[in-house]
């Protein structure tokens, strides 16, 4: 008897987990993603600022499941689902089928509808986007170095990220960071111009999902390091040459965006119900209503938790569901159709601010400061997918914490850069990369 097939379409890190559930099984698992690699998302800003190399938090997924014989990788993107057929439609025309079908499609940046400042304000997802927000960040030192334009100058050493929760905070410390290591060690005609370090959130606070005191208290880091909180004023437009803040113009040659997600279009490839981020709902155990042979887990699922509200997007929610729905689906396979819902053990919420300063809400603990930091740094080192992993990013973190260096701060590519009008330029509209 030819064993049943599961698809899983993600290999983040619920996908991941749920292959990892079903390894060894007589379960045949072909596990699709658009990339070839599984990449440790939350450290993602550390390559964007040249504290970590991509290496360091990328694993090749073929590596991963290299000891899984009934695990298949396939490297394509999904762009479709033909669920009468059971059929999983992919870009390069295959149609992959499938018994049970797992997605674990994440989520993407969200624009609130103005998808045009993409162009302007890169975001921070895949290992693409970090590299290419590093060429960014130094190349605005490069370029700052050698011009003798005062408001060039400026604007280059201007630095704006856009959105107040743990990745933008992060990104916004970091950069804070690189910016005066950078500047104070290997430029001397910028060493004593100003830095200007913006994080502008639409709401009243910074970190608005943790509980009052750490929010204050990272307001109050993120200040020590010099970076300015523009708070309650949401961003109107963005251009090449900056961005607009409520009434205020702010001329800035980098800004990042890090301000709302949406969940990838799994829910428009099955023609169901989506909560208002595009999320797909699932019932207790995973699967969708209707069809109880597919399941959507992490970033691209809606799932309530105990508390009535949305299970948040964190690695140890798509990493708990993956194994349950993995365990789920044998289950059934092996005739046992009765199973206890999914339940999220809490292992808290975690932002680092910098250098040996985070907040971290574990429910009943709380924690701040270097604690919070160390906290931070354990988590994050278990969370990684390998020994190999673990034992880099260490190393480059104590390296980085006795020295107060960063090491990874190459140039690798050409950079675009905004052409600046000039004065006598006729057109009252900026021009756009070249």
């Amino acid at each position: 008897m030819q064993p049943r097939k599961v698809v899983i379409v993600g290999a983040g890190f619920g996908g991941l987990a749920a292959a990892r559930a079903l390894s060894g099984r007589n379960v045949a698992v072909t596990l699709i993603d658009r990339t070839n690699h599984h990449v440790f998302q939350p450290l993602l800003y550390q390559v964007a600022t040249a504290a970590l190399a991509p290496s360091d938090i990328a694993t090749a997924t073929r590596t991963l499941v290299a000891g899984h014989g009934n695990v298949t990788t396939l490297l394509d993107d999904v762009v479709g689902v033909d669920d009468d057929d059971r059929e999983v439609l992919t870009a390069s025309g295959e149609r992959i089928p499938h018994d049970y079908l797992v997605l674990a499609t994440g989520c993407s940046y969200s624009f609130f509808g103005n998808d045009e400042w993409a162009e302007h304000a890169p975001v921070l997802k895949t290992l693409a986007d970090a590299l290419s927000i590093r060429e960014r960040l130094l190349d605005a030192f490069e370029r700052a170095e050698r011009s003798s334009d005062a408001a060039e100058v400026a604007s280059l050493l201007t630095f704006v990220v856009v959105g107040g929760g743990p990745t933008g905070v992060e990104m916004a410390g970091a950069i804070a960071e690189l910016a005066k290591t950078a500047v104070a060690r290997d430029f001397r005609n910028i060493a004593d111009r100003p830095l200007r370090i913006v994080l502008v959130e639409a709401g009243p606070a910074i970190l608005s999902a943790f509980p009052d005191e750490l929010p204050d208290y990272a307001a109050r880091a993120l200040d020590r390091l010099g970076v300015e909180l523009m708070l309650g004023n949401a961003v109107r437009a963005i251009d090449a040459e900056g961005l607009q803040v409520g009434d205020m113009r702010i001329d800035a040659a980098t800004v990042i965006w890090a301000a709302g997600t949406r969940a990838t279009a799994a829910a428009a490839w099955l023609d169901v119900d989506a909560a208002g981020n595009g999320a797909v709902r699932v019932r207790p155990d995973c699967s969708i209503e209707g069809r109880s042979h597919v399941f959507a887990i992490g970033d691209v699922a809606s799932f309530t938790g105990g508390d009535g509200k949305p299970l948040p997007g964190l690695a140890p929610v798509a990493k708990q569901q993956g194994r349950y729905v993995g365990e789920l689906i044998w289950s059934r396979l092996q005739g046992r159709t009765a199973s206890a819902p999914f339940r999220y053990r809490n292992w808290g919420s975690m932002a680092v601010i910098g250098r040996s300063h985070a907040v971290a809400d574990f429910g009943t603990v709380r924690l701040r400061g270097f604690v919070a930091w160390l906290s931070w740094s354990l988590v994050h080192l278990m969370l990684l997918v390998d020994f190999r992993s673990r034992l880099t990013v260490y190393v480059n973190w104590a390296w980085s914490w006795f020295t107060r260096g960063h090491g990874v701060r190459l140039l690798t590519g050409a950079v675009q850069h905004p052409v600046r009008q000039s004065a006598a330029a006729t057109s009252p509209t900026s021009e756009g990369r070249s």
